[in-house]
């Protein structure tokens, strides 16, 4: 948010420019976002390479769900992160339709690149696109901090919910790493909430506002997954689904858990057998996600190279 100069009473008449109508920062002029944003994008192909050639096509050879709705409520479940954060910076920077490809491109590269590359992706494009933000790095901070906040927050009442339920599950040594990353996940939440007024640069209201967007996106990609899932397998109750992506998301926040895929389907084939066709399920769920990365990556690409043709 940029804040105004006080205006002079000779100036009392004058027209305060819109936010959208600021011209772009000297700074800005420079190559380096447009470097970053290539270098980033170049991982994400390398990365999608390595997956897709690694273990992306064996689950593509599984059995396919048959159920349209399925694909449906896939998609759905796909554009529910990026769709969350372009509700968050319409608001905050009142971004065009075109940020939700910046932000589609975002969530790519924190899956196939390294962590947080998806920030810094989104940061560059937002540097490159300063006639909408004169300083964007506060806001994408801000975003990505409380995205992990939300996370861990979503994650330890996920816990409270279900370890009463799937304590008798684990073994004494699963039991003591559940422990021991609780204290993890509370223990990086703490600071952020302590230092806040240091750490945070968007105002109390917009914070809050901006966390519960986090939480509910949150909330709806477990209840979509779970869904999908009982399309794929609608043998299976969807309450048991429900309880499984609950779980799915506490695997996947928990630091000192080594293979959290395997511990998940591990976990997932004690509590509804069936484990050749739910291992399946959840390997091509894993590998249509991976294609659909794969085709939005090129088609972004020839988008990309059309609108530099034409120019």
């Amino acid at each position: 948010m940029i804040p105004q100069q006080a205006i002079s009473p000779g100036q009392a008449g004058a027209v305060v420019p819109d936010l959208a109508e600021l011209e772009p920062l000297k700074t800005v002029k420079s190559r380096w976002p447009t470097i970053i944003g290539a270098l980033l994008t170049l991982a994400m192909v390398v990365g999608l390479g390595h997956e897709l050639l690694g273990r992306g096509l064996v689950g593509l050879s599984h059995s396919v769900p048959t159920d349209p709705l399925f694909y449906v409520v896939f998609v759905a479940l796909y554009m529910a992160l990026p769709i969350g954060d372009y509700v968050i910076f319409r608001r905050l920077w009142n971004i065009p339709p075109s940020g939700l490809a910046a932000l589609i491109r975002k969530r790519i590269a924190n899956e196939v690149a390294f962590s947080y590359s998806g920030e810094a992706y989104f940061y560059a494009w937002a540097r490159a696109n300063a006639k909408m933000v004169a300083a964007p790095f506060g806001a994408v901070k801000d975003v990505g901090i409380l995205s992990a906040i939300a996370g861990n927050a979503i994650t330890l009442v996920m816990i409270g919910l279900a370890l009463p339920f799937g304590r008798e599950l684990l073994t004494p040594d699963q039991l003591r790493i559940v422990w021991g990353s609780i204290g993890i996940v509370m223990a990086t939440s703490l600071p952020f909430l302590i230092f806040s007024r240091r750490v945070f640069s968007l105002d109390r209201n917009t914070l809050w506002w901006v966390f519960m967007v986090h939480c509910l996106r949150l909330i709806a990609s477990s209840v979509l997954i779970a869904l999908a899932w009982h399309l794929g397998m609608p043998e299976v109750s969807l309450g048991m689904w429900l309880f499984l992506s609950a779980a799915r998301l506490l695997v996947s926040r928990l630091p000192l858990v080594p293979n959290k895929d395997l511990l998940f389907a591990n976990f997932a084939i004690l509590l509804i057998g069936q484990d050749q066709e739910l291992s399946d399920l959840i390997a091509f769920t894993a590998a249509l996600t991976l294609l659909v990365h794969v085709v939005l990556i090129a088609g972004f690409g020839l988008a990309e190279l059309v609108r530099r043709v034409r120019a």
